[in-house]
């Protein structure tokens, strides 16, 4: 095991996205446990640093991809320090780009068959190989390499409590209370908003107040309104749009306060587990077992498997781990039923009871 007085600063790279830097904040406070004196720095994307900028222990260097080329410039002056380890968490060509400009003695990456775009270039030793991981498992298997000792994962992130009373506000019932998620950042990963809307008034049926959630874009408020619209409930104020009114953390606060979360892939639903609020998840495009919501991949809903085996004839465990289906109306084919069904059986498991 590596002695915790041979690691003294640690630098992580994983700048993006908003679920998969929740599944890294476990194997940094994994990392923050063991070596308590350590520094630890992690270069991080500039919306990501919007959720975790106070996490405590930790000092974030945000690097702005928009920026371009100026952005790798500003990251070598904001790192003229030698870490001792960098666990470089990310195999996209401008994370791996970023490596090259900060030095460490040890530059831990993926293992060689998960590296691509230059990774194994700009490190000099690969974290364990992990047969069939969950994003988050790979993760741990960076700890693992510096000496970490096996850990089921958890998380703190800060909420202030001006956030907290937002989503208080939000929540202004005595009602079990069902967060939708609706859109991911690809349009084709999102479910039907006719069933969105059906799954809504069959929880506020069932005694739920409903919250629709999501960030700003265009098509997140686009798919909120459609669901709205085509709700039976809607004008009763038991289901209540949100979408594009919260920031990050207000977000964070309103999934902690939530009972239960409905996302397909996307980074809400990865939030909502740090909060330990369960998760049912709708996967048709990734495999869930690699990027579902990682305590809750019991209540996926999932039609990956059979699309799948739809366009390569062979089972997951046959292909390549991670390998992704392709098609815009996949999630056609989660019927409402199966939602609904899964519903049922997480409210049931986990004594969710309406007043």
């Amino acid at each position: 095991m590596t002695s915790s007085q041979s690691i003294q600063s640690i630098c992580i790279l994983r700048l993006s996205a908003i679920g998969d830097v929740c599944h890294a904040v476990a194997s940094v406070q994994a990392i923050q446990a063991h070596y308590p004196n350590a520094k630890i720095t992690w270069v991080i994307g500039k919306i990501e640093a919007m959720l975790l900028k106070d996490l405590p222990g930790v000092r974030f260097v945000i690097f702005d991809k928009k920026q371009g080329w100026s952005a790798y410039q500003q990251l070598k002056r904001d790192l003229p320090e030698k870490f001792d380890v960098l666990l470089h968490m990310q195999v996209a060509l401008r994370a791996n780009i970023a490596a090259f400009f900060i030095k460490a003695k040890r530059k831990i990456g993926f293992a060689p068959h998960l590296s691509k775009e230059l990774h194994s270039l700009v490190i000099n030793e690969h974290a364990p190989a992990l047969a069939q991981p969950h994003v988050l498992d790979g993760f741990k298997a960076f700890t693992a390499a510096i000496g970490v000792p096996d850990f089921n994962p958890s998380w703190f992130i800060p909420v202030s409590d001006d956030d907290k009373k937002w989503a208080e506000a939000q929540c202004n019932t005595q009602q079990p209370v069902l967060v939708i998620a609706p859109a991911a950042s690809k349009a084709e990963r999102n479910w039907l908003a006719d069933r969105y809307a059906k799954l809504a008034d069959y929880a506020v049926d069932k005694g739920f107040w409903v919250i629709l959630s999501g960030g700003p874009t265009a098509m997140e408020k686009s798919l909120a309104q459609d669901i709205m619209a085509a709700s039976q409930t809607s004008s009763s104020d038991l289901i209540k749009n949100c979408v594009g009114q919260s920031s990050l953390k207000q977000l964070l606060a309103l999934l902690a306060r939530a009972d239960l979360v409905i996302a397909p892939d996307t980074g809400p639903a990865h939030m909502a587990v740090t909060q330990g609020t369960p998760v049912i998840g709708l996967y048709a495009h990734s495999n869930p077992a690699r990027t579902g919501p990682y305590c809750y991949q019991n209540y996926v809903v999932e039609v990956y498997h059979q699309h799948l085996t739809d366009q390569f004839g062979q089972s997951a465990d046959k292909l390549k781990w991670g390998t992704r289906v392709k098609g815009e109306n996949l999630m056609a084919d989660i019927s409402l039923e199966a939602v609904i069904k899964m519903f049922d059986k997480v409210v049931a498991e986990q004594g969710i009871k309406s007043e």
